[in-house]
């Protein structure tokens, strides 16, 4: 989840490379185009001149992926048109003649160079570089004294068994290995599990618990089995064609949403240590499969996921770090009414649709209980940090607000925003989208899963975050110890 790569995360202070079979992102290369740039005069800023070039275009089968027009450098001296042809390069010969024509007209006419833009996949096959680099070291982040695994051999050595077959695993490889999960695995499991089910009941949005019986029958969830993630992964495919794909531990911001962009869910297949069920200072398989994957099949809610996910492709740092907070306050912990009229005089009609509260049953109480009890305040440290605190703050909903919103990462949320139902969150957030500055627009192909630029843009060298995640972390976790 994306919590893996920004929040309530255990304090990872080293990033691990995961090392792959002599692939890189040279061997996948962009769909080729030409962008091309006209510029008139004020002696040639006629009417009608603008079709003309268009109608040269036209006679050399020249098809546009993008188009623009405006002001010469800002200017009363004329303007500019600014084209991207799909299909073909600039060296091409109806290229050349099209130039050749266009120039005829009496303006110029040039071919310009790509848009230099961060490296993002542009297959499925290049989330193998996006599972790259992880925050933490091999075993998934376990290298900080703090956490209740670090100093059990047994568990460690364990999570070092899972974390070498998610580094195995490959896009195109099919069926996700099964993990034959311990007893003493499978005994947190069905503490967790159970701990949380009556709280879904009550506090889960409908989406969630309408889900839940076609998991029982179709995925093997239950108290008695950590569920497989193939089995999950083949029933998310056939209900909104989401995957889950392996991963060793904590993903980046971008890394993780660049996955999204190809309906893949990168997922933890290790378990939070025994020693308390029902703590983990990071996402886990109880947090993964209990908390994010029942709305994954939920189309709704499937689509405005990916829609970040594709918001996410060549963004700037900006633009993610905005994108990261909305999909905190939304599939992390996001809330929505509750489609049914309450009855009960303590139903708030406030419903859960965020995973780290779904997979959390004291801050389920915290966020949609109408008198949290003072064991659930203690236990999130909002009776610490917030003493006067009795309820959450609750907003409406607003993309443009969560995104700038700012948040803690090892308490339970002060604040949540709240949507009127899944399908106007999908609405707000695809809105959102849409006005994000950017150099290009992604178009996803979902039969090849390809997604195609409507520009002529280069990817830069990939570079990772993975290594200044883990720092701020670390400085972070710091700052908390007297």
């Amino acid at each position: 989840s994306l919590s893996s790569g920004l929040a309530r995360a255990s304090p990872s202070l080293g990033v691990s490379s995961t090392e792959f079979r002599g692939y890189s992102s040279s061997n996948v290369k962009l769909r080729p185009k030409t962008r091309i740039g006209v510029f008139f005069t004020r002696f040639h800023d006629k009417p009608g001149i603008a079709s003309d070039v268009l109608a040269v275009l036209k006679k050399y089968h020249l098809q546009l992926t993008h188009l623009e027009s405006k002001l010469y450098n800002y200017s009363f001296d004329g303007a500019t048109i600014e084209f991207d042809i799909d299909g073909v390069v600039g060296t091409n010969p109806r290229i050349e003649e099209a130039l050749k024509h266009i120039r005829s007209l009496g303006v110029q006419a040039e071919v310009r160079p790509p848009i230099p833009v961060p490296w993002f996949p542009s297959t499925r096959k290049e989330i193998d570089l996006c599972v790259e680099d992880v925050i933490g070291a091999g075993a998934g982040g376990l290298v900080d004294q703090d956490h209740p695994g670090f100093n059990d051999k047994e568990y460690m050595k364990r999570r070092e068994e899972i974390t070498s077959i998610a580094n195995g695993y490959r896009e195109g490889d099919g069926r996700i290995p099964r993990l034959e999960y311990t007893a003493e695995e499978v005994r947190v499991w069905k503490a967790v599990y159970e701990k949380l089910e009556g709280c879904h009941a009550r506090w889960a949005c409908e989406e969630f618990n309408e889900v839940l019986p076609e998991l029982k029958a179709e995925a093997g969830y239950g108290p008695n089995q950590i569920p497989q993630l193939n089995d999950i992964s083949e029933y998310l495919s056939s209900k909104t064609g989401f995957r889950l794909r392996p991963v060793c531990g904590l993903l980046s911001a971008r890394d993780f949403l660049n996955a999204l962009a190809f309906r893949t869910f990168c997922s933890t297949q290790y378990i939070r240590h025994g020693g308390n069920p029902f703590y983990t200072p990071e996402p886990d398989v109880c947090h993964e499969l209990i908390g994010h994957v029942p709305l994954l099949a939920d189309p709704h809610f499937a689509e405005f996921t990916q829609k970040v996910g594709l918001a996410s492709l060549g963004a700037s740092d900006e633009a993610i770090a905005r994108l990261a907070s909305i999909y905190w306050f939304t599939v992390e912990f996001g809330l929505v009414r509750s489609t049914m009229k309450p009855t009960d005089p303590d139903d708030t009609g406030v419903r859960v649709m965020g995973a780290g509260i779904l997979s959390s049953f004291g801050e389920m109480e915290w966020s949609a209980a109408r008198r949290p009890s003072d064991e659930c305040r203690e236990m999130g440290s909002i009776a610490r940090d917030y003493p006067d605190m009795r309820n959450p703050i609750i907003e409406k909903f607003d993309p443009k607000v969560a995104a700038e919103k700012p948040y803690p990462i090892t308490t339970y949320q002060p604040t949540y925003f709240i949507g009127e139902s899944l399908r106007e969150m999908k609405d707000l957030i695809s809105d959102y989208c849409d006005t994000i500055d950017r150099p290009f627009h992604p178009v996803y192909d979902p039969i090849t899963g390809i997604v195609n630029p409507s520009r002529h843009v280069e990817r830069l060298d990939r570079t990772s975050t993975a290594a200044d995640q883990a720092e701020k972390q670390k400085a972070y976790f710091a700052s908390l110890k007297p």
